[in-house]
């Protein structure tokens, strides 16, 4: 592999023009795609196979014309103090609001809240139920605007008026820190590399392979349903693959022209011996996102499939691009230790003999292994702990900060209706096969009724042909609550009962049942998962290391970090710590979907800083070094760019903490945290310590499946032969 990347890094930097032209081509096109295509909305989220689904698609069936999936806002009244809803002004305010909200072609239905019965007991608090053709991300701004000023004509009588529900769903946004995220990235890279145009080529390849990126996933979007989340996620973890994928490339490019090489051979080096690590480390990305499809979840499948295209992209870029455009810079790059004009120009003294700082500290966990393993997982361990407590759960209106008009209306219902409100059931049920519909539509009822936690069982509403009904039931308890789960549990299980005597078939659904169902299959999917993609991982890391002990440390590290990383998230985001700081407003449950979403894309990006930097180790040790002094030359050769990365990517995922999406913020922090604990302990710390404990054996491979394996040559062997061919000179072995 390494020969062929050489000759790829020397063609794309001798054809310069031609590589530059055709990236510019596809991001144009890519641009015109996305601009010329419908704005990205939500995207359609089903989870197949699980009961809540399969009762919702029953009801597209059966009550055609319903828009089961359409928008609905719930827009709550309260009376002043001392007067209840009922009084005739309050009364004549709620029935023009009524009025107002039933305008507008997008509107299926508006619910009275008078000849609904959705009063309060006391009188206090009503609600009118709007329900639209469309989703909310459909919706016409005409149509949200009409819903808002139709409340706020409702204030001005002096009414408390707030909208709950998904018609007034937003685009999530970002925030400005995702700039400061990538202004941090800019200063490391200046500072690592000394020079203004070498840090300007990994900024301005990453933004050109996630705008490419991005703007396919865009001009998709309607085709594929792509919702507004995927580009968010894309964009972070391609812009900061992108970024230290260039890094690599760059810094090795340098360290050849110190050796003295000639500009394009040294590209041509870079491409072969730093490209194939971005080459495998790209792929084991790329198996990690791409894995998520285990979980079948198309909303999850569709969003890793979205970040690994952007991923290989940016592995492309770096092998092709990058090379272009050190052959335009010329002699402006300088060899490393030598900084540009505008950084002061001429080379950087360095004291005769004196080491760098990688190479103090590999020295020192090289002398002290024991003590510096036993710290690492001790500190890990710790962090680690609050990930015992984890809560899964789906953000609903309850999860919204306090400022929100959609939090306000939740509190509304909850004090007006009871906590349960806000998450009624949905009973379905399939009469089809039964010879007596109606008798079983009561007895599902009658049942129902006599279960725990259940305050409310509305009548069976039985569709045209009458074979199928629908059932509310309200809990008694919040939607998130234990209790309300145990709710669900029983009504399925009473519903089994009904099957077998009736041939009825009952089905729970709703946003309630629905989470319910979707935590049960996150977790069922959750192993296998882990066994898929950290065992072909393993099989990867073995052919590029040609070892069995440094793939099984790198795999043990990894559930180190990202169980710390995890631990951290419930810390802020479910037990409140360090909220404020974060911007946390409101605590709650874990999204259900981030830590199976997590360990995917922290398996990736971990095994990115095992790749580059354990290979310059191996490379050390299959030119003759001891181990202990093979760990010592990774350090001094990679450590300093393996920092600089995790800085930047760390800089980068913690742009996005400011997002206005919960989703977006959750995994930005936790990302961040687990890229912070992953380089900086199990990278720099635990494994050079273990590798040092190991010695030989962590190289150990068994004879027979050393002849078994391809032989990638990620160490760059072959260039010792073949480029000093091309080049006319001998290299001297270290």
């Amino acid at each position: 592999m390494a020969t062929f990347l050489y000759k790829l890094g020397r063609l794309a930097f001798r054809r310069r023009h031609f590589v530059a032209l055709v990236w510019v081509a596809l991001l144009t096109l890519a641009g015109v795609g996305a601009a010329s295509a419908p704005p990205a909305g939500s995207t359609s989220f089903s989870i197949p196979g699980t009961e809540a689904q399969k009762a919702f698609d029953l009801l597209e069936q059966r009550y055609p014309g319903m828009s089961a999936d359409g928008a609905t806002a719930r827009v709550v009244f309260k009376a002043p103090d001392g007067e209840k809803m009922t009084d005739k002004a309050n009364k004549a305010a709620v029935n023009q609001a009524v009025k107002e909200l039933n305008s507008g072609s997008e509107v299926a239905s508006v619910a009275d809240p008078y000849a609904g019965h959705a009063v309060s007991k006391d009188g206090t608090i009503a609600y009118a139920s709007v329900k639209y053709k469309v989703s909310g991300m459909e919706l016409e701004d005409s149509a949200k605007d009409a819903l808002k000023a139709a409340a706020q004509n409702a204030r001005e009588t002096g009414l408390t008026v707030e909208i709950g529900g998904d018609a007034l769903t937003a685009t999530p946004e970002t925030g400005s820190s995702e700039v400061i995220g990538i202004a941090i990235a800019a200063v490391v890279l200046v500072i690592t590399f000394g020079s203004l145009l070498a840090a300007g080529f990994p900024l301005l390849t990453a933004i050109i392979g996630v705008g490419i990126g991005v703007s396919t996933i865009s001009a998709l979007a309607g085709a594929l349903d792509l919702g507004s989340t995927t580009s968010i996620l894309a964009s972070m973890i391609g812009l900061a693959v992108g970024i230290d994928y260039a890094l690599f490339i760059v810094s090795r490019y340098r360290a050849e022209l110190t050796e003295g090489r000639e500009r394009e051979d040294a590209a041509g080096r870079a491409v072969g011996t730093a490209g194939s690590a971005v080459v495998f480390a790209g792929l084991t990305v790329v198996i990690a996102l791409v894995g998520l499809s285990v979980v079948n979840i198309p909303m999850l499948t569709k969003m890793g499939v979205a970040a690994a295209g952007t991923v290989a992209i940016a592995v492309l870029i770096a092998l092709t691009l990058i090379p272009a455009l050190l052959g335009y810079a010329g002699r402006r790059i300088k060899p490393a230790g030598e900084k540009s004009r505008l950084l002061g120009g001429g080379r950087t003294p360095k004291k005769p003999g004196r080491p760098n700082m990688g190479t103090r500290w590999a020295s020192f966990v090289v002398r002290r292994p024991v003590a510096v393993l036993l710290l690492g997982v001790i500190g890990l361990g710790a962090a680690a702990i609050p990930a015992a407590s984890l809560e899964l759960g789906l953000p609903d209106d309850g999860s919204q900060p306090v400022s929100t008009t959609q939090r306000r209306a939740y509190d509304l219902l909850s004090e007006g209706f009871g906590p349960g409100f806000n998450g009624p059931l949905m009973v379905v049920v399939d009469a089809k096969g039964s010879d007596h519909p109606k008798a079983a539509f009561t007895e599902v009822g009658d049942e129902i009724k006599g279960l725990k936690d259940v305050v409310t069982v509305t009548p069976a509403t039985p569709n045209k042909a009458g074979d199928t009904a629908t059932i509310t039931v309200v809990p008694d308890s919040k939607p998130s609550s234990v209790t309300t789960e145990d709710l669900v549990h029983a009504i399925r299980g009473k519903g089994a009962d009904i099957t077998s005597a009736t041939d009825a078939k009952v089905l729970v659904t709703g946003s309630t049942a629905m989470n319910i169902d979707v935590s049960q299959k996150l977790n069922d999917a959750l192993l296998p998962y882990l066994a898929l993609v950290v065992g072909l991982a393993f099989l990867l890391l073995i052919v590029v290391f040609r070892s069995i002990l440094v793939p099984l440390k790198a795999a043990l590290g990894f559930l180190l970090s990202v169980t710390a990383a995890l631990g951290s998230v419930v810390a802020v985001f479910q037990w409140g710590w360090l909220s404020g700081l974060m911007n946390v407003e409101e605590t709650g449950p874990v999204m259900s979907m981030m830590p199976i979403f997590m360990v995917g894309v922290v398996f990736g990006l971990a095994m990115d800083y095992e790749v580059f930097l354990v290979t310059r180790m191996r490379e050390a040790y299959v030119h003759g070094e001891k181990p202990q002094q093979a760990v010592v030359t990774g350090f001094k050769h990679g450590a300093r760019v393996v920092t600089a990365a995790a800085v930047i990517m760390i800089a980068v995922f913690s742009g996005f903490i400011g997002s206005s999406e919960s989703m977006v913020k959750m995994i930005g922090f936790g990302l961040a945290v687990a890229v912070l604990f992953d380089a900086f302990v199990v990278r720099m710390a635990i494994v050079p310590a273990v590798l040092a404990l190991l010695g030989k054996r962590a190289w150990w491979l068994p004879k027979w499946l050393d002849r078994a394996l391809p032989n990638v040559d990620v160490e760059g062997d072959g260039l010792r032969t073949d480029a000093d061919r091309d080049a006319g000179r001998e290299l001297v072995r270290a």
